[in-house]
Order: structure tokens, then C-alpha cells, then sequence
């Protein structure tokens, strides 16, 4: 059973011999035969194609139903009689990629709601869609391709490059987006940073925030996502860089390429992060500190120092991973009772 067509209507059929070279796979089967969709392994029909990722779901795949599936080469001969086999070193990339032919993002319907307010000497390229009730700011700059959503802002002088997206109610305000930049509902780009000063009264006197944020290309920030302005200087989200849903980047941040941030993550003022970092869910990261390259937060980490490149950290405080586990494996001796101990262990 592939996607619902109400929400996902498909592109296809296509050739087996077709999605094997688009993908880059090796085709073991009939290329003729075609496929109408896609689907998970357990979900998958006789019209779908399915993938399997790792020796795990091998049971799964041998009671599979599926058309065709893309798997390893390790692992090819366990598919079940009459199915096709795409052999691929890659498969949940490959069906990735197989998925986006069936389903690619949609295009823009170009045209301006009636109901949209577009300043007058706001700028938008060719081929633009924006929705009821968007708001587009003075002098901003819209590239080619582009979709504002229903509700969506793109604030004063802002600059959005070409097939970007800007989805309902989201928010972009000081900011210079990249091609390709993705804001899902409800994401707030731009806002104030969190700057003031704490008079020896207890009065908190706010340090005007005038930086700016800068998207590079194919930044995606997730539904209700907060991305600081800088205070000064700029907050950079590098190219490629993915946040997931509900998180928070304060002021002066910056990122390299390809980060990958995970659902409610804080990520404090001016802490910088070097290229394909990952920060997984509910981390934490204190302010003015460095995480270098390929280094990997682990969920729900306090990071309060500066994390090495290629270097895995988890708990809180945050240590490199062996040492934590170790640590942790030392506690459970020390809590487990000795044989001849009759106070039951440590309370």
C-alpha cells in the first residue's frame, strides 16, 4: 500500500529498467516490468517498490508482497520468489531517490492571491507563488520559482534565492536566504535575540539586536523552529544544513555544512559548529563554545565545553562517549549488591 493519492498524488508508472538507472542500481529482474509506487517493506504490494536496510528486517523482506526492492548485495538472494531485485550498495538512499520520482515536490502555481499584501517595490522573479493572506515586505527580493504560503512573512528587505519555500505561517524577517532555503509552518526566522543588560535594580534593559541571519543554499528549518538574529554580526545556518521541528538557535550561531539539528535542541549565543555536525534530540549547548567538524551530540547531552572534531559526546555533562559508558558501567557495579551483603546495597 503506497501513499494516499488525496495527499500524494503519484507520478508513473515507471520501468524497473528506468528507476534502476536513475538510482543507481543493478537491475536482477524483468526491466520492462513496472512499478505504480512506493512503500515501506511490510506495506508494500504487488505494484510497489520497497527497499531493506540491514540484516534486521530480513524476516520482513522474505514475507515481503512487494513488486520490486532495492537491497545489498549481501542480501539479495533472500528476496522472495517473483520479486524484482535492485542491487544497490545504498538502498534507503536509493529509494530516497526513487521516492522523489513519484513523488516530486510540487511546483508553484504562479499568481498572487487577491488576498496577499505585496509592497510595491518588493521584487519577484518569474514563476512565483504566493498564497492567501502572505505578507511581502518592502524592498524584499524574491527569486525565480518561489512559494510563499498561506500567512507567510517575508519581512522589509529581505532576499529569498531562487525555488525556495516558504510554508504556512512562516516567518523570515532580517534575513538573506540562499536558493533552495525550506521554512516548514511556523518556523520564525530573524527574531530578536535574547540580549540585555540587569541593572543592579533587577531591570532588564534590552541590547538592541541589528545582526542578521544568513541561510546558505538548501537550508531546511523545521515547523516551529526559532532562528535568532545576531546581535552584531550575523547568525549563519551554512549550506545544506537541516533543523528538525521545534528548535532553538540564538544569536550568533553559526554552522557549517550539512549540520543536522534534532528535534528541541538549544543552541546558545555565538556557539559555532563546524561542518556535518549532528546534534541529536534535546541537547543541549552552552553559549560562546566550538564543536568541530563530524562531531555527534548525543540525545539530551549538555554540552559546556568545547567538543573535538569527529568526536562523540553524550550525557550531561557531556564526555566523550567510551568515558561516559564506562562511568556508567562503574555506577552499576557500585549499585549492585555483593553476595554476602545484607544491607541490600547502596539505597
Amino acid at each position: 500500500m503506497g501513499a494516499d493519492p488525496r495527499f500524494f498524488p503519484a507520478r508513473g508508472p515507471f520501468r524497473l529498467a528506468a528507476l534502476a538507472e536513475a538510482v543507481g542500481a543493478r537491475l536482477v529482474g524483468e526491466g520492462d516490468r513496472e512499478v505504480s509506487g512506493v512503500a515501506p517493506l511490510a506495506l508494500a504490494g504487488p505494484d510497489d517498490l520497497a527497499y531493506l536496510e540491514g540484516r534486521r528486517h530480513l524476516a520482513a523482506l522474505r514475507a515481503a508482497r512487494c513488486g520490486a526492492v532495492l537491497v545489498s548485495e549481501d542480501f539479495a538472494a533472500a528476496a522472495p520468489e517473483g520479486c524484482a531485485v535492485l542491487v544497490t550498495p545504498t538502498p534507503q538512499l536509493a529509494f530516497a531517490r526513487a521516492a522523489a520520482l513519484f513523488h516530486p515536490r510540487p511546483a508553484p502555481v504562479p499568481g498572487i492571491h487577491p488576498t496577499a499584501s505585496v509592497a510595491a517595490d518588493a521584487t519577484l522573479g518569474e514563476g512565483c507563488e504566493v498564497g492567501p493572506f502572505a505578507v511581502i515586505g518592502a524592498r524584499a527580493e524574491i527569486g525565480p520559482g518561489c512559494i510563499i504560503g498561506p500567512h507567510a512573512v517575508v519581512g522589509a528587505g529581505c532576499v529569498l534565492g531562487a525555488g525556495s519555500i516558504l510554508r504556512a505561517h512562516a516567518v523570515m524577517e532580517h534575513c538573506l536566504a540562499g536558493a533552495g532555503v525550506v521554512l516548514h509552518q511556523g518556523a520564525r526566522v530573524g527574531n530578536e535575540g535574547f540580549g540585555f543588560v540587569t541593572t543592579a535594580a533587577g531591570e532588564h534593559v534590552t541590547v538592541p539586536q541589528v545582526g542578521r541571519v544568513i541561510l546558505g543554499d538548501g537550508v531546511e528549518i523545521g515547523a516551529n523552529s526559532c532562528v535568532d538574529r545576531g546581535a552584531g554580526g550575523d547568525t549563519v545556518l551554512g549550506p545544506g544544513t537541516r533543523l528538525d521541528n521545534l528548535v532553538q538557535i540564538g544569536h550568533n550561531v553559526r554552522t557549517g555544512r550539512g549540520c543536522v539539528i534534532v528535534a528541541q535542541v538549544g543552541i546558545a549565543g555565538s556557539t559555532e559548529l563546524g561542518d556535518f555536525v549532528v546534534v541529536a534530540a534535546q541537547a543541549g549547548l552552552v553559549g560562546h563554545i566550538k564543536v568541530g567538524s563530524k562531531a555527534r551530540i548525543g540525545a539530551q547531552a549538555g554540552v559546556m565545553n568545547d567538543v573535538p572534531p569527529a568526536t562523540d559526546v553524550v550525557g550531561s555533562p557531556a564526555w566523550p562517549a567510551r568515558e561516559t559508558m564506562r562511568a556508567f558501567a562503574r555506577l552499576r557495579q557500585l549499585a549492585t549488591p555483593k553476595k554476602d551483603d545484607k544491607t541490600g546495597g547502596t539505597p
